[in-house]
């Protein structure tokens, strides 16, 4: 606990270290409008897109169909097309009420890949999801396979590309394909550094997917290095920037005993259990909208407030395991405290040994610096922006 509070202490600190980098005005895909409506005239056009697909102040739904587009359905991924499902809830296909589009769910709890009679009703789809470039957030997962599928059906696919607001650092193990499933499906670093549409072309180019013809429409004015903060929450548990720069270390208590915030007013930002021991930050997760059922739902918990660490020294920290670290070594439980979600998240079996056999985090960061070098040096074959 000690070695933590110095930990976190350092982290608040280094923001007198030096400026954020200024903002700049970013263009996403979507609202360069000029480079993808001309390939949709006279085609039937599916979108594979959610709530944070806006051009501007209009969703992209509403603006193909207003210029005449023949929109003939909407892939929905998880959280469903308007955000506010649970993380895995099962979502049912439906009907867009304001535009009588139909809903076609991947989230329904059938199969994960469309029917043939769904690849055959469109010749172009386009994707435009708002990503925050984590190997377990899935929106990445959902392109990839309907990328597959349009593959089988010779059908063309445009991403519409937005910003990586984690997008300035690569970090973390690379996924062992033992451990593929719903929120791990590439050879990719916890922390990947990569667009949508960079993952489309090197998902490609590496050969983890069959040829398809995939554009993407590019961002204006970013870099790798820009500060992008989300103009909508991409999912009802990360609502703040603060919450999405966290998520990479945080997300790791999904795989444990403890909870992370979720059934509060700061999911992500926090960390704690029944049974964590010295602490005077205390919450109590409730049922709330995207979180029907958090896990120690209206068990009071103890543990630590990470909403007053600066923004700039989380990205310097990187993927940090100190806080997964601290709480196994507080509660004393063992291998108990890890369920196999664990495993699912950080890819590989030696994160979880090594903190067991009792190593730190930065003896545990340095088993994975040299993948990650490699994959970098792969991974700028595919990059579209300056790093």
């Amino acid at each position: 606990m000690k070695h933590l509070l110095l930990t976190i202490f350092a982290l608040l600190c280094l923001s007198c270290s030096g400026a954020e980098p200024a903002p700049v005005t970013i263009t996403v895909g979507a609202e360069r409008t000029a480079e993808y409506l001309p390939s949709l005239v006279g085609k039937r056009v599916a979108v594979l897109a959610n709530h944070t697909a806006m051009v501007g102040q209009e969703h992209l739904v509403d603006m193909l169909i207003g210029k005449g587009i023949n929109l003939v359905g909407i892939f929905s991924p998880e959280h469903g097309f308007r955000g506010t499902a649970d993380a895995g809830e099962h979502v049912a296909s439906s009907v867009d009420e304001k535009t009588g589009v139909p809903i076609w769910s991947l989230y329904d709890g059938n199969a994960q890949r469309p029917s043939d009679e769904k690849m055959r009703a469109f010749d172009v789809l386009l994707v435009d999801m708002q990503d925050v470039g984590l190997r377990f957030y899935t929106y990445y997962i959902s392109m990839i396979r309907l990328i597959d599928a349009c593959a089988d059906f010779s059908r063309k696919v445009i991403v519409l590309d937005r910003p990586n607001p984690n997008g300035m650092y690569v970090d973390g193990p690379i996924l062992d394909m033992k451990y593929k499933s719903g929120v791990g499906a590439l050879p990719i670093p916890v922390v990947h550094g990569l667009t949508m549409g960079e993952i489309a072309l090197m998902a490609q180019g590496e050969g983890w997917l069959k040829r398809c013809d995939v554009q993407v429409v590019t961002c204006d004015g970013y870099t790798h290095q820009s500060r992008y903060t989300l103009p909508i929450a991409p999912s009802p548990n990360l609502p703040t920037q603060h919450a999405i720069y966290l998520y990479p270390s945080t997300c790791l208590f999904e795989g444990t005993v403890c909870s992370l915030g979720r059934g509060t007013e700061a999911p992500f930002e926090m960390y704690g259990h029944p049974s964590y021991k010295g602490a005077t930050f205390e919450f109590t997760p409730r049922s709330t909208a995207g979180a029907k059922n958090p896990p120690l739902k209206d068990q009071k918990c103890y543990g630590v407030d990470l909403r007053a660490v600066d923004d700039e020294a989380v990205i310097k920290a990187g993927f940090n395991l100190e806080y997964v670290i601290d709480a196994y070594r507080n509660l004393g439980m063992g291998e108990k405290f890890f369920t196999r979600m664990f495993l699912l998240l950080t890819g590989v079996d030696y994160v979880k040994e090594m903190i067991m056999a009792g190593h730190s985090a930065d003896e545990i960061r340095a088993r994975w610096q040299g993948d990650v070098a490699q994959f970098k040096e792969l991974r700028r074959k595919y990059l579209l922006y300056e790093e």
